[in-house]
């Protein structure tokens, strides 16, 4: 179940251990390894800055091969935000994001929102853990909550935060850090 961190009303972020199976696990990898990575831009303007961003991505898609994927998603997603986001959400407006970090490119993401530079409101962010602690070095996804918390790094695992929450993932500086980055959309904040 989820694992709230700190409690409701002060946690960077929310992380349900073992959400994810390990043949669910190969069976994601092998499908985004098979996708056209390209290298990733800020947000939707497209601009691409190596000192804020190094790493390739790829869309996730929602297809017959990956609609068990999106529906296992769509349940954790549900269930975390009903037990402690307690957001007002639509859908996954947007596919999935397969993202890849590689140590040789020191791949990384400087400190960023997700709802600021999108055309849509995304309110409710995910990353699943794809690859091993042991496969990489660096690579902390951190979300600031008035001091630098990293989150878990256990394959499986799915890390949940508000989309407004300023995060980043550290330089990689040996093998190669693999997640699904999912964001839940809904109507603005009031």
């Amino acid at each position: 179940m989820a694992e709230n961190q700190a409690g409701p009303a002060t946690a960077p972020y929310t992380a349900w251990h073992k959400a994810f199976t390990p043949p669910e696990l190969d069976h994601i990898v092998a499908f985004g390894d098979r996708l056209a990575l390209e290298k990733a831009s800020i947000g939707d303007t497209g601009t691409r800055n190596d000192a804020v961003r190094i790493s390739r991505k790829a869309v996730f898609p929602h297809t017959s091969e990956t609609a068990a994927i999106y529906g296992k998603m769509e349940q954790i997603a549900r269930k975390v935000n009903n037990e402690v986001y307690r957001f007002v959400l639509s859908d996954f407006s947007e596919p999935f994001q397969y993202a890849v970090y590689e140590g040789r490119e020191g791949g990384h993401y400087d400190w960023h929102f997700d709802n600021g530079l999108t055309k849509i409101i995304r309110k409710l962010s995910f990353s699943l853990q794809l690859s091993e602690p042991e496969d990489y070095e660096g690579g902390e996804l951190e979300v600031y909550n008035g001091s630098l918390v990293p989150a878990p790094r256990e394959r499986g695992s799915v890390i949940a935060f508000p989309s407004y929450a300023l995060h980043r993932v550290t330089s990689v500086t040996r093998g190669t850090r693999k997640s699904l980055v999912i964001w839940m959309t809904g109507p603005r904040f009031c």
